[in-house]
């Protein structure tokens, strides 16, 4: 069994009830069994601090990942510990607005992502992004709510 929570720091108003199923999807095609990790929805002001405070980059940003598991796998009472992953959420809304597609595709878009990173993932050379990034598109893609351009 997974465990995660979700915490709407930003007071996000719509349903993202649907990342239950992306999230048992993207854990699903990568076996990921007892794990645990967290999921928080911020400010800009809050991801910028973040940023800055982690990753030494002084501007707001979509998502940031921290993974626990970067240097060998944390596990804790059967349970691998993931990290957490910091969702901005005016940055969501905009990036749906400016992607022609709807905040589910978007929020869906960005937890995959972030939950990847976790997961070992990244994009830093373009085979990795190339895995990475198509993997996301398979994962969304297998819901409608959640294929680009859906509403």
């Amino acid at each position: 069994m997974n465990d995660y929570g979700i915490t709407n720091e930003y007071g996000y108003e719509k349903d993202y009830s649907y990342l239950d199923d992306v999230i048992k999807r993207t854990l699903e095609h990568e076996k990921v069994a007892g794990s645990e990790f967290s999921i928080v929805f911020v400010s800009e002001e809050k991801i910028q601090e973040l940023n800055k405070n982690y990753r030494g980059i002084d501007k707001v940003t979509d998502v940031i990942s921290f993974a626990f598991e970067d240097n060998e796998k944390v596990v804790y009472n059967n349970m691998r510990l993931l990290g957490e992953i910091y969702i901005c959420i005016p940055r969501m809304i905009e990036q749906a607005n400016s992607y022609g597609h709807s905040e589910v595709r978007e929020l869906a878009f960005l937890t995959v992502h972030g939950l990847l990173h976790l997961l070992g993932y990244d994009h830093m050379t373009k085979e990795d992004e190339e895995v990475m990034f198509s993997l996301q598109e398979k994962i969304l893609d297998e819901d409608e709510r959640t294929r680009r351009n859906s509403n």
